[in-house]
């Protein structure tokens, strides 16, 4: 879609088509059958447009609670923070006057931050992301909150976009663009622009959140005077952000929502390596990332099975929302002959297989136990001191 086609999606019989489109609740694999509808009786450009954006609208219903009222592109959507992300990581910027929004979007973090300070401006070198950023916020009511500017950050940060006065009370939101032709970058030197570029804005602008890949190569920031946090929704790794400033409050954080809920970095000694007990925990994907594994295991009173492998365990059952437990059933050095014996003997015929350290592939290791019976129970391949284990568990 180009900006022309997108303006004359906002008027009149634009908004008609949109509706049309809607009203066919359409998926990206039934495009062309809801297209020949739509193009029966509007223009076909319009039909294409509206399509589009019904697709996108039903797949942002699970990041966005007003999903059926926004704009989006393809690639706009994929890599916008969902809403409950983007909500949490706004509640930085409380008590700040103005907000930057750099590299907004469609303007779902900028809306986000807009709640918190007094005004929020979106910059964007993408005149479409720019119109759609301006229509979702009139969509939301927040026009009056929010003011979006067209410019490219690679040739410098304006000093002073539409009178803007930067300065004191000014906190910036730094996304830069992680994807070029589709394909995921993972090197923040490669990111546009590059992550480096803070330098420069840091002199004059000390709080600043940067959000970059959860898969970052942690070598490459290490440099960086700030703290590195990783964010998981419903047990899915979404996000890290850099906080730099005022806004660095420890080395690592890993954060999980909802709640939230964080654990910070802490001295933790290496944690005791025992045998499987009562309980085993697999923490959350934001622990892994940030480190904090023997932190964690501090907290829950755990030991490792493996000082290299990520599974705790604990005589006592302490609840936490920064890992899943399980209580466990058995365990045994693992044999394929032994695993099915002991399966087909207790008449288990359903299992979910979990591993870490393990070159089994899960999917082989079903059809080779060739189960039968009605029981369930989880499966851990894994190591105990190096050497390869089963631990059987309750669904």
């Amino acid at each position: 879609m180009d900006l022309e086609t997108f303006r004359a999606l906002l008027a009149p019989l634009g908004q008609e088509t949109l509706q049309a489109a809607q009203e066919l609740e359409p998926r990206e694999e039934q495009f062309l059958q809801h297209f020949q509808v739509l193009e029966r009786r509007f223009p076909s450009g319009l039909a294409r447009a509206a399509l589009e954006i019904a697709i996108l609208r039903r797949e942002a219903a699970q990041k966005f609670s007003q999903a059926e009222h926004l704009y989006f592109t393809r690639e706009a959507l994929e890599q916008a923070s969902a809403e409950k992300v983007a909500t949490y990581r706004s509640q930085r910027y409380q008590g700040f006057r103005n907000v930057l929004d750099l590299g907004c979007s469609v303007g779902a973090d900028t809306f986000a931050l807009a709640s918190v300070a007094a005004r929020g401006f979106g910059l964007d070198r993408d005149p479409l992301r720019l119109a759609m950023a301006q229509a979702n916020a009139q969509a939301l009511g927040l026009s009056e909150r929010v003011g979006f500017i067209q410019a490219d950050l690679r040739s410098g940060l304006p000093v002073s976009p539409s009178g803007l006065r930067l300065g004191t009370g000014t906190a910036l939101f730094f996304d830069p663009a992680r994807r070029v032709a589709g394909r995921r970058l993972f090197s923040v030197e490669a990111y546009s622009p590059p992550l480096s570029t803070v330098t420069a804005w840091l002199e004059h602008f000390p709080a600043l959140g940067v959000k970059i890949s959860p898969g970052v190569k942690l070598e490459e920031i290490q440099g960086y005077p700030a703290e590195v946090e990783f964010i998981s929704l419903q047990g899915e790794l979404k996000e890290a952000v850099l906080w730099f400033g005022p806004f660095k409050t420890t080395p690592r954080r890993a954060t999980v929502l909802p709640g939230p809920y964080s654990l910070e970095e802490t001295f933790s000694a290496p944690l005791p390596v025992e045998a499987p007990k009562a309980f085993l925990y697999e923490p959350d994907p934001s622990i892994l990332r940030a480190g904090l594994v023997a932190a964690l295991g501090a907290r829950l009173g755990a030991a490792q099975l493996d000082p290299d492998i990520a599974y705790l365990t604990a005589d006592i059952q302490v609840a936490t929302p920064f890992a899943r437990v399980w209580a466990v059933r058995d365990w045994f050095p693992f044999t394929l002959k032994r695993l099915r014996a002991y399966l087909r003997e207790r008449r288990i015929g359903r299992v979910t297989i979990k591993k870490r350290g393990s070159p089994l592939e899960p999917e082989r290791l079903q059809r080779d136990l060739r189960l039968d019976g009605e029981a369930q129970a989880v499966i851990f391949l894994t190591h105990l001191r190096g050497r390869p284990i089963v631990v059987i568990g309750d669904v």
